[in-house]
């Protein structure tokens, strides 16, 4: 524990050390902005589910004085980036930035304010130039508005799936994502059996269309993500049709809400999920840092 940022505000920075301290410290705080911060228990809930990714993990958590209000939070699983939770204090980011002054960060996540103060420091700091790497927005749903029919029905991924999922969650990260993706099998297969994510499927005839995972449990919700159709099955309906019935059985099972990310840039995705009930909550923005 130690004491870091403005010495008036007296910000105390804590390490937890594994998911559950840094949820029983922390989770209050997140969950008073659960839509914002469904990335960062998504990552929870995955660690959870994953023990082979949970040793690596890394926390910080500042607070307003020695066990006083958490006022900010953050999290990595490496080699991925850094997840700041949502705050209304930002000078809390600076404190969070000297937290993880001895870690690798190749990144870092968070509302567009946030994020920038962020990369901005460490950049000056580390002499490696911060670059944009994506903006999105989060969208949360509570009711589904029934979007227009398509021809099929949902199934859920099998191991038959798995070489079709890998290839499209290659193609989905070529073309939506920041960075390539890795070991697309691995992936593939630890979807299918259901750990951390559920991959449901769009079946028209005998043909497979679209697919849509979803996982990354929060308090009261979970998150889509993330949906893919090959260019040669869109425009007919598939993806809403599958992330429509994904959704509605979230809600019927008990959650309150379904969150998801659309990149800012891609007006027609942003338009599909709005249709079907999904509403913007907040803007996110995502850097890399770039080696000097």
């Amino acid at each position: 524990m130690s004491s870091i940022g403005d010495p008036r505000r007296a910000f105390v920075v804590e390490r937890p050390r594994d998911v559950e301290a840094f949820l029983a410290r922390a989770g209050a705080f997140m969950g008073g902005h659960e839509a914002q911060n469904n990335l960062a228990f998504g990552v929870c809930s995955n660690l959870r589910a994953n023990p082979a990714i949970r040793a690596s993990a890394r926390f910080a958590v500042v607070a307003a004085g020695a066990g006083g209000p958490v006022v900010g939070a953050a999290l990595q699983t490496p080699p991925f980036r850094l997840v700041i939770a949502e705050t209304e204090e930002l000078e809390a980011i600076d404190a969070l930035e000297e937290a993880f002054i001895d870690d690798v960060v190749p990144g870092v996540i968070g509302s567009t304010e946030a994020a920038a103060r962020f990369a901005e420091r460490r950049g000056a700091r580390t002499r490696r130039p911060a670059t944009l790497v994506m903006a999105e927005r989060i969208y949360q749903l509570t009711e589904v508005r029934e979007p227009r029919p398509a021809p099929g029905a949902l199934r859920i991924a099998e191991p038959a799936d798995v070489a079709l999922i890998a290839a499209w969650f290659r193609a989905f990260a070529a073309e939506a994502l920041a960075d390539p993706v890795e070991d697309a099998e691995v992936v593939a297969e630890r979807w299918v059996a259901r750990i951390g994510r559920t991959v449901y499927l769009w079946q028209d005839g005998a043909t497979t269309v679209s697919m849509c995972a979803i996982g990354g449990l929060t308090p009261r919700g979970i998150r889509v993500g993330p949906v893919y159709t090959p260019p040669e099955h869109r425009g007919r309906g598939y993806a809403s049709k599958l992330v429509a019935e994904v959704s509605q059985a979230q809600l019927e099972a008990g959650r309150t809400f379904v969150f998801l990310f659309a990149d800012v840039s891609n007006p027609t995705s942003n338009r599909i999920y709005q249709a079907i009930g999904y509403e913007p909550v907040s803007d996110v923005a995502e850097y890399r840092f770039d080696e000097p």
